[in-house]
């Protein structure tokens, strides 16, 4: 997948570990807002509310958590980070057994799970800009997206069926133990690491001024920082109606979990196809404008699901736009994950993806708060229909020149002010 380069043997655990996670996750899409409907009952609001808080909330607390990783041992934080999430996600199924599973629990969970899911990121980001080449950054992302891709053409589908046939919280069981999995899988990859050192030495305290020096790096960077908008007010845009699809696809079109799952299943295709082109366009383009083309298509799909329609037709066109977006998605992404570890200095790797993570996270959460009091006053079509529109304005916050050479050949942009 993604490049035929070896890349190593521990390269290949961590790929394991991902692609096992990766799996889980996906066989999980959308469980807890699947739960929230056909479990609890809940409206196109609840839906948006239990997506905006898990994520707002979670990303509040993994605040302190970028600093926190940059000066650890990283395997260590992943294993923990994993363990983390297991143990959350087993409280559903347990609950739901009782009979005691409540929209509260959903919430925290969420927010736990989000908290993690942000530490063991920055991490791993960071682990893998210490385990391979700079020139095979660009192959090893591209292999993830495209595991990542793999897992949700297959992951929806067989996650929904499974639901519809051994009961909802099925999947929140293999996602929980995927993590337990991708666990073991770290651990295997061996080899020592040496502990990070911060400036004062071993035993200095996180001082106030750690906590941004995240964001003032991205920041004061003149390629990271419109990027940075960027991605950020795409993926919100994205999610932010995706519980809202949700809504109009199971609930006023009459559309079947297993018909969900396919919509978004059988388009990510489109990814596995964007990821492997990803490196070849890199060569023979340049990765500038790889990115900045990618990025600029990636915005012209979603104002598509606002016309879907009732029965094979709109069924048809979810998975026509949808593949289209995604084909853009893939080929975008790990050209630009590898443009940021590229240019971030290495001891600013974690508190840089942290900071990032979190500013993400927190605008799709307050966009998916959003937009889920807008579908209950236009309705969910006519807000999908707005986020569609400002999509299409989102090419101009991509950055129109290669302005910046690689981070760890020139002068730190952004010293710390703490």
């Amino acid at each position: 997948m993604g490049g035929r380069r070896p890349l190593g043997r521990r390269f290949g655990w961590l790929w394991a570990a991902y692609a096992v996670s990766a799996f889980g996750t996906r066989l999980a899409f959308d469980a807890f807002a699947l739960i929230a409907i056909l479990v609890l009952h809940a409206g196109p609001a609840e839906v948006s509310a239990l997506a905006a808080t898990g994520l707002a909330v979670g990303a509040a607390v993994a605040v302190p958590l970028g600093p926190w990783v940059e000066f650890r041992r990283k395997r260590p934080v992943m294993i923990a980070m994993d363990l983390t999430r297991c143990a959350a996600l087993l409280t559903v199924p347990a609950a739901h057994a009782a009979g005691l599973l409540t929209f509260a629990q959903l919430l925290v969970v969420s927010v736990v799970v989000g908290a993690a899911d942000i530490a063991f990121n920055a991490a791993s980001g960071a682990y893998l800009k210490a385990l391979v080449r700079p020139e095979d950054l660009v192959v090893a992302n591209g292999r993830f997206e495209s595991t990542d891709w793999t897992a949700t053409v297959l992951g929806p589908p067989v996650g929904t069926a499974a639901m519809g046939l051994f009961g909802p919280v099925t999947t929140v069981v293999a996602d929980a133990v995927s993590y337990l999995l991708s666990a073991a899988g770290i651990r295997a990859i061996g080899g020592g690491e040496p502990r990070p050192v911060r400036a004062g030495g071993p035993g200095a305290r996180l001082r106030p001024g750690d906590l941004l020096e995240g964001w003032r790096f991205i920041l004061a960077h003149p390629a990271l920082r419109p990027l940075f908008f960027n991605t950020v007010l795409v993926n919100g845009l994205i999610l932010a109606t995706a519980p809202l699809l949700a809504v109009l696809m199971l609930g006023e079109l009459g559309f079947a979990p297993w018909q969900y799952g396919l919509a978004f299943g059988l388009p990510c295709l489109g990814g596995i196809l964007g990821s492997r082109l990803a490196r070849p366009l890199v060569s023979r383009f340049g990765r500038h404008r790889v990115m900045l083309t990618a990025g600029a298509l990636r915005a012209c799909w979603s104002l598509g699901p606002a016309f879907v329609r009732p029965g094979v037709p709109g069924l048809v066109l979810i998975v026509a736009v949808e593949f289209g977006l995604i084909a853009c998605m893939g080929v975008f992404t790990p050209v630009f994950a590898a443009f940021r570890l590229d240019r971030t200095p290495t001891d600013r790797v974690a508190r840089t993806l942290s900071a990032w993570s979190v500013t993400s996270k927190a605008t799709i959460a307050a966009m998916t708060a959003l937009w889920g009091l807008l579908a209950g006053v236009v309705g969910p079509r006519a807000a999908i229909a707005v986020a569609g529109v400002l999509m299409l304005i989102t090419p101009l916050l991509l950055p129109r020149h290669d302005l910046a050479p690689r981070q760890d050949a020139e002068r730190d942009p952004a010293p710390s002010r703490a």
